[in-house]
């Protein structure tokens, strides 16, 4: 576990990919936990990665910053941004907005087509960075926090992040390139906005660019 900040109301680190976000044997609370020394650690997850997803996370430590981080996320004041690889090259610059549906038997989400029970606006914006070999790097700013939003709004139009395997037939030789790039929020205890940010690592396909 490679943590970034840490004092005693917050822990920001980088989860791995398949390590759930949630608390429960092999969850990142516990790993976090192991790191600190200490077991019985309140560490409390108030936002998710999809567990394929790996990059910055925050979990608070106390209740009272796991409730402050939490209106701050219902009231859309905490900011996330990702960096991912898809495969194709869309335009420069664009927001994306769909209806996406759950389908709970199968564990996908999907694009609808008209407003229905259960189905809930989509909003991302992002910017392409770079573009090679067939591959681009994008940077995006999520609106709304569906499941599996990003992974669904990109592969709907024919470009599907590179590793992506729920949601297109691809063979990469690589774990799903979606990165959790940049936090920024109120701290729950100091009240001052806090900002980190940190680069993936280095292996295929960031090293493409």
């Amino acid at each position: 576990m490679e943590i970034v900040y840490l004092d005693s109301d917050i822990v920001v680190c980088l989860k791995p990919a398949r390590v759930l976000s949630t608390d429960e044997p092999g969850g990142l609370p516990e790993l976090l936990r192991e790191a600190l020394g200490d077991p019985k650690a309140d560490i409390r997850t108030v936002h998710r990665l999809d567990r394929v997803v790996s990059g910055l996370m925050v979990l608070a430590r106390n209740a009272k910053a796991a409730s402050e981080l939490s209106r701050q996320i219902r009231e859309n004041k905490f900011e996330k941004e990702y960096l991912a690889v898809v495969h194709g090259a869309p335009e420069e610059a664009a927001t994306l907005r769909d209806l996406l549906g759950r389908d709970k038997a199968r564990k996908m989400t999907y694009v609808a087509t008209e407003p229905a029970r259960g189905v809930q606006e989509a909003v991302l914006h992002y910017q392409r960075l770079s573009a090679r070999e067939e591959l681009s790097k994008v940077r995006i700013q999520l609106e709304t926090g569906r499941t599996h939003q990003i992974r669904v709004q990109f592969s709907s139009r024919g470009f599907p992040l590179v590793g992506e395997r729920k949601y297109a037939e691809l063979n990469d030789p690589c774990e799903i390139a979606l990165w959790s790039y940049r936090l920024c929020f109120i701290h729950p205890a100091t009240g001052e906005r806090v900002e980190f940010t940190h680069q993936p690592p280095e292996i295929y396909p960031w090293t493409v660019f």
